[in-house]
């Protein structure tokens, strides 16, 4: 959000200097738009519980507490400070968005192929949606420890393209691609039902795939 600080005439000098960063509000954990046990039987109810509850919290309260240290940083004019915090400010604001993105991804009525627009769009760069299909499957499997596997828009292309990303590293941030399907692949998105299995969980999840959110990401970043 954009702020305003204006110089006071009598004294010329800088009111509130820091009340643009001070009124920024925290960020907060977005309600999941179905109960936690909707995707079952290809995502257990305890999973989401976890998976929101806990380990999404973890990422907006840290993102929070980071931000303060990097404000008070910005304040001071401590550059060593602010280049020490961004790899906690990518990591948990990277898990905030990720996930932020990801919940919208699946649907109870989710499933099946993409429609209209998107659905061209697959076929035009990946030859078929079976085709698409196995390709995020097979990168989002191939993820070495934790990360994620992604449908992203190439602006300047203008064309869909799949990519893997380490961690909690954001899709946009770090690539450049515009977020449209995010796959988690940590272990705690799939460990309590799936086991160590990723190939199992990822079979499964092509079931909750929420296209018409996908589809609208779609429409959104092509305007």
């Amino acid at each position: 959000s954009f702020c305003f600080c204006f110089f006071s005439r009598s004294s010329a000098k800088l009111v509130a200097p820091l009340g643009c960063l001070v009124s920024r509000q925290k960020h907060t954990l977005p309600d999941l738009p179905y109960d936690y046990a909707a995707l079952e039987p290809h995502i257990n109810a305890e999973i989401m519980q976890l998976h929101h509850s806990k380990h999404h919290a973890t990422y907006v309260n840290n993102l929070n507490v980071v931000e303060e240290k990097y404000k008070e940083a910005v304040a001071k004019g401590d550059v060593t400070t602010q280049v020490s915090l961004q790899p906690a400010l990518k990591f948990n604001g990277g898990g905030h968005i990720n996930h932020t993105i990801f919940w919208t991804n699946l649907s109870p009525n989710g499933g099946g192929e993409p429609k209209g627009e998107l659905m061209e769009a697959i076929k035009r760069d990946f030859g078929s949606f079976a085709n698409f299909k196995e390709k995020l499957t097979a990168v989002s499997v191939g993820v070495q420890g934790s990360g994620w596997g992604w449908l992203g828009y190439n602006k300047e292309q203008g064309r869909l393209q799949i990519a893997a990303c380490a961690n909690q590293d954001p899709l946009q941030g770090t690539t450049g691609l515009i977020p449209l399907l995010g796959i988690d692949v940590w272990e705690h998105a799939y460990y309590l039902q799936y086991k160590n299995v990723r190939p199992d969980y990822l079979k499964a999840i092509w079931n909750v795939i929420n296209w018409e959110n996908v589809s609208s990401r779609y429409a959104t970043c092509k305007k």
